[in-house]
């Protein structure tokens, strides 16, 4: 049996039930903007269909507003970088139409590897979280780590007899970006950790890293020569590698304002 609803309601009632029936729906967008959207139509004369289908669209755009935003946060980014941001014009070494086909992010849902190498203050960290971020806005689930912050994880899972569930939450995102690889030497067991987690992900997911060391200089971190190779390979094969230069422009940058 089906209560009915009397018709002609109040302005004051009619604004209540919408409001009830929104909490009820979950749909918080239409909650907070009905009245004044609803005052829009009158003055513009708008069609009732023409209405709902202004209500439907925006809740529809807030909600996908706030997913990218879970999305980014869940990602675990040191900071905020947006690819609008970069100055291209401070470091020619890098082609803006290069980078902007990665921001359609192609590659992440092709599964392909992205290699960013230069010195410190040559852009590679900000191209990294930037494109990463791109990424997560474009619905992908994106995560972000220092490569010794991975390597310590690693080694504590396998400490705890956890490292299956910690290499399958590595696998399962869309885009692993490993920042600062090659800053420290990593030992034979660090190295081949981090190794089972690029061959978890090998042409599945896709991965990038930034690191300031030259493929050739690679064997400072990983000192076993065929771990080395191993691990360039699955970070290279079908990928994209950008090299970001060895000026920097952050130095620059500074010296320039101090003086």
């Amino acid at each position: 049996m089906t209560t009915s609803r009397p018709r002609g309601l109040t302005e004051q009632a009619a604004e209540s039930a919408t409001d009830s029936a929104c909490r009820m729906l979950k749909l918080p967008t239409i909650r907070t903007k009905f009245t004044d959207m609803a005052e829009t139509a009158a003055r513009e004369q708008m069609t009732y269909t023409g209405f709902l289908a202004e209500l439907l669209m925006a809740e529809c755009d807030d909600r996908a507003r706030r997913r990218s935003e879970r999305r980014i946060k869940a990602a675990g980014f040191p900071r905020q970088k947006s690819l609008r941001e970069f100055d291209f014009e401070a470091n020619p070494s890098i082609d803006p139409a290069v980078v902007h086909t990665l921001g359609s992010c192609e590659w992440v849902k092709k599964g392909q590897p992205l290699c960013l190498i230069g010195d410190s203050g040559t852009g590679k960290s900000h191209l990294l979280i930037a494109l990463g971020t791109e990424a997560a806005m474009n619905g992908f689930r994106v995560k972000y780590t220092l490569a010794t912050k991975l390597v310590n994880e690693l080694v504590e899972a396998s400490d705890d007899k956890q490292l299956g569930k910690t290499i399958a939450r590595y696998g399962r995102v869309d885009l692993l970006c490993i920042d600062e690889l090659g800053y420290m030497e990593l030992d034979r067991r660090g190295a081949e950790l981090l190794f089972q987690v690029l061959t978890e992900r090998e042409e599945k997911n896709s991965m990038a890293i930034a690191s300031n060391e030259s493929f050739g200089g690679w064997t400072k971190t990983f000192t076993d020569p065929r771990l080395c190779a191993a691990i360039v390979d699955r970070l290279t094969f079908g990928g994209a590698i950008i090299e970001t230069g060895t000026d920097s422009y952050r130095l620059a940058q500074t010296r320039a304002a101090a003086g």
